[in-house]
């Protein structure tokens, strides 16, 4: 008799589940999404996870053709935002009580099934009864505490340990913001890789418009991108640029809304981050058009708040089709619940505007940056967000299937950018704290992209020195993780944090960086 091995009973319960899904009316009512469910799962059954790709879902399952061009068509981005929603929505309320439940994550294609714990109703079910022998005068609320009431209790518990738990986040984050240096100096991180005075980023409203698309887009990151709304005056234009620096996000800052205009976006009471996307096509020496610094110089109000005076988007960006981002905290409605935001050119010149992003802000300062070097978005083991790559220019990316030691969340070591590179942070006026991760790779027979040898580079903020002949190999000798951090630094007259990662010997290199206010 044929024995059944844990593989094989894992994956008839992944395709049952899979099969209750489909005959659901979540999904009978969304054959699209169906196949797109169906299509990932069954290249995970048949052991091609590693073929599930954004190119792969275009041509095979959109029918996109080989001339599929993922930097103008979202269309599998903007499906499998779609899928994880219907998902979710799906395990919220017809397979809540499902023992096994598929997501897909962020920013990635390959399903999961994920074994949920089923709810402890036989607990809740029943009390010790008063008359039992040996029971206590708490045993006379048996009648009144069972069942719903008894879970209300345990959730109110809960709740009071993880507000017991917040307060001693925000009592180590104030000692630690008692000891922090206004100097630079690039120190070693403790043996806690990962703990941050910060707790998150703020939950709410976010909005993000296009300016001048006519369609929503999802970006690298999962997010949703609206078409152009809420606008008045301008016109669209879209550019034929083949590349625009310093961003993943290519399309996005192929369109523009440009002229004299103004936003009225509804939002709620509140604090937000407004930031303001903005890229050069016109101008400049790779353009059909002359020019480029002084040809355009536009004024930006927010609320009749002047933001921006004499705004030159090259001189800011350093160069034309390079993505610049501006921030602003600290950004509310006005009294009429809008955010009114006006666009108006200088010297007969026409403002350009190429997308809007406000976000749920803190007081007094930005939000986190955290980047990591890789096409999808993570979260860490402490539940922090980490963007894909973004702001960078030059250097090549690259990602390893070895895990590394010396940390417990290997994940978020497994890629890289190498070369001779740069980051160009936008941030609001403040001083900030710069945490560099760094993954050596000790591990025997890494096939790694970038070549092997020594790893001897310079690390510098806006021209200062921040890690002079950093010898990767050398410092890693313990461990394959290492961690570096600068406090004190300051943005340039452009807001930006520019990193600049210069070979002395081989090839400079970096996993991740993480930018906090201080």
């Amino acid at each position: 008799m044929a024995v059944e091995s844990p593989q094989s009973i894992e994956l008839e319960a992944q395709r049952a589940e899979l099969g209750t899904v489909l005959q659901s009316p979540s999904f009978t009512r969304a054959p699209r999404l169906a196949h797109l469910l169906t299509y990932l799962c069954e290249r995970l059954f048949a052991g091609d996870a590693c073929r599930i790709k954004e190119y792969s879902i275009g041509v095979e399952v959109f029918q996109r053709g080989s001339s599929f061009d993922q930097d103008s068509d979202s269309i599998v981005r903007v499906e499998a935002n779609r899928l994880r929603k219907r998902l979710t929505e799906y395990y919220a309320a017809e397979g809540a009580s499902h023992r096994l439940q598929i997501t897909i994550p962020v920013g990635q294609y390959v399903p999961v099934f994920k074994p949920v714990a089923p709810l402890q109703q036989e607990v809740a079910a029943e009390i010790v009864p008063p008359s039992a022998p040996g029971s206590s005068g708490i045993a006379t609320w048996g009648g009144w505490i069972r069942g719903p009431r008894l879970r209300w209790i345990g959730a109110a518990v809960l709740l009071l340990a993880g507000l017991a738990f917040l307060g001693v986040r925000y009592s180590r984050h104030s000692v630690h913001k008692v000891k922090q240096q206004s100097a630079v100096a690039m120190s070693n991180q403790p043996a806690d890789l990962f703990t941050d005075p910060q707790v998150g980023t703020p939950m709410g409203e976010e909005v993000r418009v296009l300016a001048g698309e006519t369609r929503s887009l999802v970006d690298h990151a999962g997010r949703m991108w609206s078409a152009d709304t809420w606008f008045t005056g301008g016109v669209a234009v879209k550019s034929t640029a083949q590349h625009i620096w310093r961003t993943q996000e290519q399309v996005f800052y192929r369109t523009s809304r440009q002229g004299q205009f103004r936003y009225d976006i509804p939002l709620k009471k509140g604090i937000y981050e407004l930031r303001l996307h903005f890229a050069e096509t016109v101008y400049g020496p790779e353009s059909t058009g002359a020019g480029g610094e002084g040809s355009r110089i536009m004024t930006v109000y927010a609320n009749g708040r002047q933001l921006l005076t004499r705004f030159d988007i090259v001189t800011d960006a350093g160069a034309s089709l390079t993505a610049d981002v501006k921030v602003f905290p600290e950004i509310s409605p006005s009294v009429d619940g809008l955010l009114h935001l006006e666009f108006s050119g200088e010297n007969g010149s026409q403002a350009a505007l190429s997308a809007i992003e406000i976000l749920p802000g803190l007081r007094g300062h930005m939000r986190p940056v955290r980047i990591l070097a890789r096409q999808t978005p993570y979260y860490s083991n402490d539940s922090h967000w980490w963007s894909p790559d973004v702001y960078f220019e030059g250097g090549q990316m690259a990602a390893y299937p070895t895990p590394v030691s010396g940390t417990d969340d290997p994940e978020l070591f497994e890629s890289e950018r190498w070369g001779n590179f740069s980051y160009a942070i936008p941030v609001s006026p403040g001083k900030y704290a710069i945490t560099l991760y760094f993954a050596a790779r000790h591990g025997s027979g890494e096939q790694r992209s970038l070549p092997s040898g020594a790893h001897i580079f310079n690390v510098f903020c806006n021209g200062e020195v921040l890690l002079q002949h950093f010898d990767l190999l050398k410092e890693a000798s313990q461990t394959d993780v290492i961690v570096r951090k600068a406090s004190g630094l300051e943005p340039n007259a452009q807001g930006k944090l520019v990193l600049s990662f210069v070979p002395v010997e081989g090839y400079a290199t970096v996993t991740g960086i993480e930018v906090l206010a201080l």
